[in-house]
C-alpha cells in the first residue's frame, strides 16, 4: 500500500511540475510595452505575430496602372460573426490598399463624397449613360476600371472538440488510498482539466471588373481558402494554463484580397 500511495503521489507532482513550468516559464521577445516577459505573453505574441499583416509583392507594380475606383461590394455570408466584423466597405478599404500598392490609380472613396453613390447607382443599375455623365469632369475623366470585391462564401464548415477531466480517477485513488493521503491525492486528481477545441473555416471571394465608361463587366476572378482556429486549456490544482491562437479572419479576407489584386495586377494593367 505504501508503494502505491508513493506512485500516486510521484504522478501527482510530475503532472503539477509540468504545468506550473508551462504556466510560469519566462524569456523570450514579447511586443513592446509594460507586459512582463512571461511565458503566458510569450506565447501571446508568438500567436499575434501569425495574425500581423504580410505584405505581399506585386509581379508589375513597376508598372503603372490605370486610374480605378473600388466600389463596395456584396457579402453573402449567414454567419453572424462573419457579417457583423466584415462589410463591403471594410472591404473596399482593404482593397483600395492593395491595388495602391499595385501601382495602381486608385481614387479614394472617401474623397468622392456624393458622387460615389451616384457611380453606385449607375453601375448597379448598368446605365451607360449616366456613367458618361459622371465621368466627363474633374478627376474621373481618366477612370478607365470600376472593381468590386464580392464575399460569395464565408462559413464555418468543421468544429471538434475534446477533454479530460481527472474527477474519476481521483475518485478511485482516494478509495484505494484512503485516509489523508488518499484524499490529498484525490483532490489533486480530480483537479486536472483539459479541453481542447478546433474549427475550420472556408471563405471565397470575387473580384469584378467594370468598364467605367460602358458599365458592361469586363473580367472576374475567384480566390478561396480556409482557416483553423483552436484553442486549448489546463488546469491542475488550481493553476491554469489556456492559448487560443491560429490565423485570424482578418488575415484570410486580406490574404484573398492579395491573391484576388495579384491576379488583377497580372492581367489588367
Amino acid at each position: 500500500m505504501d508503494c502505491i500511495r508513493k506512485t500516486w503521489l510521484r504522478a501527482v507532482v510530475a503532472v503539477t511540475s509540468v504545468v506550473l513550468s508551462g504556466c510560469a516559464a519566462t524569456g523570450g521577445t514579447t511586443a513592446s510595452g509594460p507586459a512582463p516577459a512571461t511565458g503566458a505573453s510569450a506565447r501571446a505574441n508568438a500567436a499575434a505575430n501569425t495574425a500581423q499583416y504580410q505584405p505581399v509583392n506585386y509581379a508589375n507594380a513597376a508598372t503603372k496602372g490605370p486610374a480605378i475606383i473600388v466600389l463596395p461590394g456584396v457579402v453573402k455570408s449567414n454567419n453572424p460573426t462573419f457579417s457583423q466584423q466584415y462589410g463591403p466597405n471594410n472591404i473596399a478599404d482593404y482593397a483600395e490598399l492593395e491595388l495602391w500598392k499595385a501601382n495602381f490609380q486608385v481614387l479614394d472613396r472617401a474623397n468622392l463624397g456624393s458622387v460615389l453613390r451616384e457611380i453606385e447607382l449607375a453601375y448597379n443599375l448598368g446605365n451607360p449613360k449616366q456613367a458618361q455623365v459622371l465621368f466627363q469632369k474633374g478627376e474621373l475623366q481618366n477612370t478607365r476600371w470600376i472593381v468590386k470585391f464580392d464575399i460569395l462564401r464565408a462559413e464555418k464548415v468543421a468544429e471538434a472538440g475534446s477533454g479530460f477531466s481527472g474527477a474519476t480517477l481521483g475518485g478511485i485513488a482516494s478509495t484505494l488510498l484512503g485516509g489523508a493521503a488518499g484524499s490529498a491525492v484525490g483532490q489533486g486528481a480530480s483537479s486536472v482539466k483539459t479541453t481542447e477545441a478546433a474549427g475550420v473555416w472556408i471563405v471565397g471571394m470575387r473580384y469584378k471588373i467594370i468598364d467605367a465608361r460602358t458599365t458592361q463587366q469586363v473580367a472576374q476572378g475567384y480566390a478561396e481558402d480556409k482557416l483553423e482556429v483552436g484553442s486549448t486549456g489546463t488546469s491542475v490544482l488550481g493553476v491554469s494554463f489556456r492559448q487560443a491562437g491560429g490565423t485570424t479572419l482578418d488575415a484570410l479576407v486580406i490574404g484573398l484580397l492579395q491573391k484576388n489584386v495579384a491576379d488583377i495586377d497580372q492581367n489588367y494593367k
